[in-house]
């Protein structure tokens, strides 16, 4: 069984679009959904939107991220101080370190701008990581 570790924080909005989207999809393959928030809103979030399970904080992201088989989220979550702040040091190390495929969804916020994704919709990369994420499962992913 594959582990997606989503990853989201402040109120929680894109990771639970990332959930939403999940749960809509018909994967062959059998996978565990957990929900880690940087705070308690956004894991609310995530786990009223269809998460197995969830976690909060420093710790949760650690632990999760060194059992993950894919990691989804804002490219936010590799950026030590982005969400305001939310996102610590330690957790953006945890989340690059990991051995898990991180599949990143580009938003131009906390102060991170990403050249070739400027005209996008949040719709339209959603679907993108949901091709990915399917694309993992499969075992076709490119790493």
């Amino acid at each position: 069984m594959k582990h997606i570790v989503v990853i989201d924080g402040q109120g929680g909005g894109l990771g639970r679009a990332i959930i939403e989207r999940i749960r809509k999809e018909d994967f062959t393959t059998d996978y565990d959904l957990t929900a880690v928030g940087t705070n308690a809103l956004a894991t609310a979030q995530m786990l009223k939107a269809g998460a197995d399970g969830g976690a909060t904080g420093e710790s949760a992201v650690i632990w999760n991220c060194g059992r993950a088989d894919i990691i989804i989220g804002g490219i936010g979550i590799i950026a030590a101080g982005s969400m305001l702040g939310e996102l610590s040091p330690a957790m953006a190390t945890a989340i690059g370190n990991s051995r898990a495929l991180k599949i990143l969804i580009p938003l131009n916020k906390c102060h991170l701008q990403v050249a070739g994704a400027p005209g996008d919709n949040l719709l339209l990369r959603l679907d993108q990581a949901i091709e990915l994420i399917l694309q993992a499962l499969n075992g076709e992913a490119k790493t």
